[in-house]
């Protein structure tokens, strides 16, 4: 109780702090609840995946680091050696979701979309008064969730809390392991760059970049922000370990707009999002929720507008840096 009574903790991470225990203990039921599903043919490995994922998710700021290291380890186990399946769902049949949208028109979009509005106000107010509104983006996007489950159960008497709870675990089902890779990708910027791997590419680009060449330096510096980004994942772990070593020798030392430079990179990363497995979250989770036959077929689809736009995106950074 330390943590939430410390007045040197702001109320945003406190209130940050109770989404993840809120998010853990969800991943703990849907271990505990895949664990006594006796058609789930893998019960005992999902139920360690998912228990272990939310003890972390929950716990983790009060955990020690070794003990975090070890669920982590043991987490991986049934993952690796694909134990970790749905079980038996109560999906809602065709004719429910039907009579549902014909009760509920367009307003059934409003859930969906709260969570993003709030997000944003609350990102905005951040902003614009840093000193007087200490709420993230974050909390926002949860005091959405929380808005949508009231708006659904004040629209469907037939809502309950145990609804949301048991789609919340069905659909972390649907998903299985591949919902911790954007957040184990989103780590290995740090790691890269903890480990120098900025440093080295800056060895290894110095010898193909002419000294002052800005037009090479960008061209390398974005396609290699969309390459690098289609093997982590994500463009924000990819953009720091790029920008030690190409953004910053060879193109700001220059004298080029940061500004200007920073955004379009990350932009060219997005490019890469678009092309790969890798970014699991936009390209592989959407096929699972989807059913889709051809789990390649977002990325197929996307490939040549990211085409175009890295290309956009080397003519802008070109012409504003």
């Amino acid at each position: 109780m330390d943590f939430f009574l410390s007045a040197d903790v702001t109320t945003s991470t406190k209130l940050l702090e109770v989404l993840y225990i809120v998010i853990g203990l969800v991943a703990v039921y849907a271990g505990v609840k895949n664990l006594f599903d006796k058609g789930n043919p893998a019960r005992f490995g999902t139920a360690v995946f998912w228990v272990c994922l939310g003890v972390a998710c929950s716990l983790g700021r009060f955990l020690p680091p070794a003990a975090i290291g070890v669920l982590v380890f043991v987490m991986c186990i049934p993952a690796v050696l694909q134990r970790v399946k749905p079980g038996s769902t109560k999906a809602p049949t065709t004719d429910e979701m039907v009579g549902n949208y014909e009760k509920i028109g367009s307003k059934i979009f409003i859930p969906a979309l709260s969570m993003g509005v709030f997000a944003l106000v609350f990102g905005i107010c951040g902003l614009l008064f840093p000193k007087s509104f200490t709420l993230s983006a974050l909390i926002g996007t949860g005091l959405g969730v929380l808005f949508s489950i009231i708006f659904l159960m004040l629209k469907n008497k037939q809502n309950k809390p145990l609804t949301f709870l048991n789609d919340a675990e069905r659909f972390l089902s649907i998903t299985g392991p591949l919902c911790m890779l954007p957040t184990l990708l989103s780590i290995l910027g740090s790691v890269f760059t903890t480990a120098g791997v900025g440093e080295t590419i800056a060895s290894i680009v110095g010898n193909f970049i002419p000294e002052g060449n800005l037009v090479i330096a960008v061209i390398i510096y974005c396609i290699g922000m969309m390459l690098f980004t289609m093997i982590m994942g994500n463009a924000f772990a990819a953009i720091t370990v790029l920008t030690v070593g190409i953004g910053a020798p060879f193109i700001l030392a220059y004298g080029a707009n940061p500004v200007a430079v920073g955004m379009l990179a990350l932009t060219c990363g997005f490019c890469g999002t678009l092309c790969t497995p890798m970014a699991a979250n936009f390209n592989i989770i959407p096929v699972a929720i989807l059913e889709m036959k051809d789990k390649f077929g977002v990325i197929k689809n996307q490939i040549i507008p990211a085409l175009f736009m890295i290309v956009f995106q080397i003519i802008m950074m070109l012409i504003l840096m």
